[in-house]
């Protein structure tokens, strides 16, 4: 109990420390050290639930099991490299006269808010308290993306809060349906929104109602997780936000979405019996990947092009999850791990990047190799991480999908192959004149934060050629709880 409820504190109180402290020098080393704290806790936790199984805290009010901990512990991490990035990143924003001393406060505190909402989404077994914790984090998100003030950082924020809304309301509805279903076998309470008492009726659920409460569950999670054509507010958002919020929605907040609605599906297809969550799934997996693939090729933004790939990428975990089955499960938690780890990093290395062109425009981006060779090469091996060039884990988790579905969906096969080919292609094509073209820009004045990038990198690249066996042991029994 006490891991769990430390996950939830220590942001929680860093959000009302840094709100209070924000505009000190030191305020970005305080948003370090809290986001270590979190993440020595889910460590902690981690170890908890692989030694004594899945366990219910605070009076059912929580819920840890070897698919949620997995990701809070992937959650935490990525928020601590992520605040170890920001630390120079966002100084040097602030020193080009970009942010004020009180946005710096405001992205601080709104950061921990940020990774509170996301771990409670995670850890809390109410289906209510999820919806509550995902729309704080929506709320969250705007304040984060329109840190600039600029006509389009605003735009891009309203965009999201619009969009995102909208999905939410569907989302809300779909709760409430669910709770409809559930009253009727577990009586009125909070009891009929707790997702283990569900799981454990969920074959006397009437099926039509939960049939339809996936729908607008579907529909309303996906606008976060940003499948097509719920996507629009996801490159916007991605584009006129700082880098470390890119970095933590494209690493974080589309797994965290996602995570709810495969806790979703795993109720309505032990109600149904039959594959109707599975063939949405598959079906929105395989639009998002192949529309995201063809897009890529037409961005002139650094940032809007990898936040088409990050659409491409859900894609393809939707799909995964959509299939079921053992060994699909298990990959698209790999890629889940993998995707969160290697775009992060991309990330980090495109924020410095553009923060030494002086623009994001993939046109002004020119021999990064040249300028700074720990940018250049940060930045090619993400991408060829993200490609699926093997030896990364990424052309692991990725061949194991596209097997899964040569053998069970044969016919989804030649969607797939043509979207991860354009995607090469286009991403390819862009980066490369980026890293070795040609640059008359003097190299970088300062030391970039390029040692959580390369950390990543490291991971991707170890999961590529060696999945330790305590982790596979975990994504197995993740992948059997929801396959």
């Amino acid at each position: 109990m006490t891991e769990t409820i430390a996950v939830l504190v220590f942001p929680l109180a860093g959000a009302l420390l840094l709100a209070a402290i924000g505009q000190r020098a030191w305020a970005s080393w305080v948003n370090v050290a809290v986001s270590l704290l979190t993440w020595l806790a889910s460590i902690a936790l981690t170890v908890r639930v692989i030694n004594d199984g899945p366990m219910l805290v605070a009076g059912r009010l929580f819920f840890v099991d070897s698919f949620n901990v997995f990701l809070v512990a992937l959650t935490a991490f990525v928020g601590f490299t992520t605040a170890i990035f920001s630390r120079p990143y966002m100084q040097i924003e602030q020193n080009h006269g970009r942010l004020t001393p009180a946005r710096l406060r405001l992205y601080h505190s709104m950061y921990q808010v940020f990774n509170f909402t996301m771990l409670l989404a995670l850890l809390t077994n109410n289906m209510g308290i999820l919806w509550v914790a995902l729309e704080a984090a929506t709320l969250a998100t705007v304040l984060l993306v329109s840190l600039y003030r600029t006509p389009a950082s605003l735009e891009a924020a309203w965009k999201y809060f619009i969009l995102c809304g909208v999905g939410i309301a569907q989302a809300l509805f779909g709760t409430i349906l669910l709770y409809f279903a559930a009253e009727k076998v577990l009586g009125a309470g909070g009891s009929a929104l707790l997702w283990t008492e569900l799981n454990g009726v969920k074959g006397q659920l009437e099926p039509t109602v939960l049939s339809l409460a996936f729908v607008f569950l579907l529909v309303g999670y996906g606008t976060k997780v940003g499948l097509v054509p719920l996507h629009n507010w996801l490159p916007d958002a991605h584009a006129e936000g700082p880098t470390p919020v890119s970095a933590v929605l494209s690493g974080l907040l589309l797994n965290v979405a996602l995570y709810a609605v495969i806790r979703c599906k795993v109720l309505v297809e032990g109600s149904l019996q039959s594959s109707f969550a599975r063939e949405l799934l598959m079906g929105f997996g395989l639009l998002s990947v192949v529309v995201a693939a063809f897009l890529l090729s037409r961005q002139k933004d650094v940032k809007r092009l990898f936040a088409y790939s990050s659409i491409e990428h859900m894609g393809i975990i939707t799909f995964a999850f959509g299939m079921g089955g053992p060994i699909a499960s298990f990959a698209g938690l790999l890629h889940m791990t993998v995707h969160s780890l290697t775009k992060s990093a991309i990330f980090f290395a495109v924020g410095h990047a553009a923060q030494k062109a002086g623009t994001q425009l993939i046109d002004g981006i020119r021999g990064m190799i040249t300028v700074s060779p720990m940018i250049g090469w940060g930045l090619a091996l993400g991408s060829l991480a993200i490609l699926g060039m093997p030896p990364f884990g990424v052309f692991a988790s990725e061949f194991l999908i596209l097997t899964s579905a040569m053998r069970e969906y044969p016919w989804a096969t030649p969607f797939l192959l043509v979207g991860l080919g354009v995607a090469f292609a286009a991403v390819f094509s862009k980066v490369q004149p980026m890293v070795f073209g040609e640059s008359t820009a003097a190299r970088l004045p300062y030391r970039p934060a390029m040692v959580p990038v390369f950390v990543h990198l490291g991971l991707v690249l170890m999961l590529g050629l060696w999945i330790p066996p305590f982790l596979a042991d975990w994504y197995r029994q993740a992948a059997r709880l929801i396959g």
